[in-house]
């Protein structure tokens, strides 16, 4: 856990350390927002950090949630049972599935099977509804002294947007900005890939959401995977040109069979290329600790997205 410019970020432990934040804003007088949770079994180590920071639970104000994948949303519910005075910020397309979450876990359980589920992911609860607030494009949270606005930034999901903090001018970004672990840090400065996770991946609209947050002129960017960045325009170019890169590789798979594999293989070429010119030691050693099963993902999202474009077409 550490603090800068009064805004905390949380481990929240999904996984392995370092993998997923959320970030605790704190306002005047001791109130507080916390944007995006982790998943239901990471609840109790968000709060624990939540008291670690000095921060009453009962002056939490309000939990933004960036979009609602279980990563960053499938602790909203047990979290806002533990925070008397919160309400929960969502965006209107995620809003029914934080008061319902049965489509979610029917979803996940499909995807991970019961037992990596009921690892990950058991626990998840409903939200009441009557403390949903659904936050259309630049909805302005009005935490104490320090209001913070939700920017749409489809493109990872339709359900995405994004927190401007003007105190310190920079964004929370949830999965919009990409990903951009530490431990591929170099002297060059931060490593950022796109994320492009299944269902609703665009690429045009991936690529409209990270200019639009570069042309604010951030001073930094907290992402979810995994803390905060600077050079924010440098990132941004990189994340372009790879949203490009990548969508080239898929588009590139000619056998059906084997498409998944393919693009793995692609996915994996470009980031170890992309490493290496970055400085970073051991480049395709590196690439499969760090990005291996986002590398996965990312392969996933891009095959869902082919279909869903060849279905448009009529293929």
């Amino acid at each position: 856990m550490a603090q800068d410019d009064g805004i905390t970020l949380i481990d929240t432990g999904y996984l392995r350390p370092r993998l997923c934040a959320a970030y605790l804003v704190h306002g005047e007088g001791g109130r507080a927002a916390l944007v995006d949770c982790g998943t239901a079994p990471c609840a109790p180590r968000v709060l624990e950090a939540i008291d670690a920071a000095g921060v009453a639970r009962d002056t939490i104000d309000w939990v933004l949630v960036t979009h609602v994948h279980l990563d960053h949303a499938g602790g909203a519910g047990p979290l806002m049972q533990a925070l008397p005075g919160a309400r929960l910020v969502v965006h209107p397309r995620g809003a029914p599935h934080m008061i319902d979450p049965s489509r979610l876990i029917e979803g996940a359980r499909r995807v991970y099977g019961e037992a990596m589920f009921a690892r990950d992911h058991a626990g998840m609860l409903p939200v009441d509804a009557a403390r949903v607030v659904a936050a259309a494009d630049g909805h302005v949270v009005p935490l104490a002294g320090r209001p913070l606005r939700c920017t749409d930034t489809p493109g990872h999901a339709l359900h995405h947007y994004s927190v401007w903090d003007a105190a310190t001018r920079s964004w929370i970004a949830g999965d919009a900005f990409g990903l951009s672990y530490r431990e591929l840090d170099t002297a060059r400065g931060a490593f950022a890939v796109p994320t492009t996770s299944p269902v609703q991946f665009d690429p045009e609209q991936m690529k409209a959401s990270i200019r639009r947050m570069v042309s604010e002129g951030p001073a930094a960017i907290r992402v979810a995977h995994y803390g905060i960045v600077t050079e924010c325009a440098r990132l941004a170019d990189d994340l372009v040109a790879r949203v490009d890169a990548m969508v080239a590789i898929a588009r590139g798979v000619e056998d059906a069979e084997a498409r998944h594999a393919r693009i793995v293989d692609g996915l994996t070429m470009l980031y170890v290329e992309a490493a290496a010119e970055h400085g970073i030691d051991e480049p395709a050693q590196a690439v499969a600790a760090v990005l291996g099963g986002d590398i996965e993902i990312n392969a996933q999202g891009l095959g869902v997205w082919l279909d869903r474009i060849a279905k448009t077409r009529g293929d």
